[in-house]
C-alpha cells in the first residue's frame, strides 16, 4: 500500500487559522514593581526583596543575596520563603517537631535539641511553619527564580580528570 493509497479520499473542508504564539510579556515592569502591591506582607522593601531574587537566580546563596540586597540573611530567608522558595532549614522530621513546639506539646529546649538546630535557625524554621508563602507575590516572581542557575549538586560531582 503506497502512501497515496492511504491518502485517498481525504478532503480539508476547512482551513487552520494561524493564532501565532502565545506570549506573555512582563518587560514593561521591573521586578520590585510587581512586588509593590504585596510589599505590606513582605519583611522588606520590593526593591529589596526584588535584590534577593535576582542574586538568588544567580546562583548565589541566601546570605550573599541578602548581603547584595544590604539586608541580614535572615530576612533575605523570609522573603525568599514568602516568593515560595524552599528555605527551611529542617526537613520533614524538624518540620514535625518544630509543629510539636507550636501546638505546645513540646519544650523549647527538647524541641532544640531534637531538631539539632541553634536558636537562629530554629527561629526561621518556626517562621517558615506560621507563614505561608504569598500567591501574589509567587506570581509576581513567575519566572525569575526558576532562571536560577546551576544544578545545586553541582559542587558534589567530580570532574571527569579527578576520575582519572
Amino acid at each position: 500500500m503506497a502512501l497515496s493509497d492511504i491518502a485517498a479520499g481525504i478532503e480539508v473542508t476547512e482551513r487552520q487559522r494561524d493564532q501565532g504564539v502565545a506570549a506573555v510579556d512582563d518587560t514593561d515592569t521591573t521586578l520590585a514593581e510587581r512586588l509593590t502591591p504585596v510589599a505590606a506582607a513582605l519583611p522588606c522593601p520590593p526593591a529589596d526583596a526584588a535584590t534577593v531574587v535576582e542574586a538568588y537566580a544567580a546562583g548565589r546563596t541566601v546570605g550573599a543575596s541578602g548581603h547584595a540586597a544590604g539586608i541580614a540573611p535572615v530576612t533575605a530567608a523570609k522573603t525568599l520563603h514568602l516568593l515560595g522558595e524552599q528555605v527551611t532549614p529542617v526537613g520533614p522530621q524538624g518540620r514535625e517537631i518544630v509543629r510539636d513546639w507550636l501546638s505546645g506539646t513540646l519544650a523549647r529546649t527538647d524541641a532544640l535539641a531534637l531538631s539539632g538546630l541553634g536558636d537562629r535557625e530554629f527561629a526561621l524554621a518556626v517562621y517558615c511553619e506560621t507563614h505561608d508563602p504569598l500567591p501574589a507575590a509567587r506570581d509576581a516572581v513567575e519566572g525569575a527564580l526558576s532562571t536560577r542557575q546551576g544544578d545545586p549538586l553541582d559542587e558534589t560531582m567530580s570532574d571527569i580528570d579527578e576520575l582519572l
